[in-house]
């Protein structure tokens, strides 16, 4: 019988800088990946068509919203990139069989502070202070599989395996 695994939740994970530091407790929220694009209009086009430029992004935000403040989460404030690994679980439903199973997710970024804050002083409740990112780098593996690698400064722009800069870092002599 043929596998039908719907992803349903994840189930937790951990922050850690450097490979070892396990970061204080909060949630993540990554970047869009959206492409840089430019229009194209003219003769032959029945009007405007905004074009991405191969593998090529905006701006990659990544914040976290920490509980409270931490002595961790505030040295990452330090202005420097920083080597930030997410490891997660995520659960798996197998329709078919009615079981779930943990699917591992990994996400590797190369992070660079833009903003960090306190966040607010309030009895018996979260601080919420945020520290935000700019991201020059982002790895994310499923299952062990890679699935998105974007190195701006590289030019390496991998999705499922296939390298879209492959050919223009060649360009230019990479």
């Amino acid at each position: 019988m043929a596998t039908n695994p719907i992803p349903s939740v994840l189930i937790n994970a951990k922050i850690y800088n450097d490979g070892n530091e396990l970061m204080g407790a909060g949630t993540v929220e990554f970047p869009d990946f959206e492409f840089m694009t430019e229009s194209a209009a003219g003769l032959g086009l029945a009007g405007e068509i905004d074009i991405p430029v191969l593998g090529h992004f905006k701006s990659l935000t990544m914040k976290v919203k920490w509980n409270s403040v931490c002595e961790q989460a505030v040295t990452l404030l330090a202005p420097k990139a920083h080597q930030l690994a997410i490891y997660g679980s995520v659960q798996d439903w197998e329709v078919n069989s009615g079981t779930f199973a943990p699917v591992p997710v990994r996400i590797m970024v190369k992070a660079t502070p833009k903003k960090s804050g306190v966040g607010k002083f309030e009895p018996g409740k979260k601080m919420e202070p945020e520290t935000e990112f700019e991201l020059t780098y982002v790895k994310m593996s499923i299952n062990g599989g890679e699935m998105v690698e974007i190195d701006k400064i590289n030019f390496i722009c991998r999705i499922g395996g296939v390298d879209y800069l492959a050919d223009v870092r060649g360009h230019l002599g990479m």
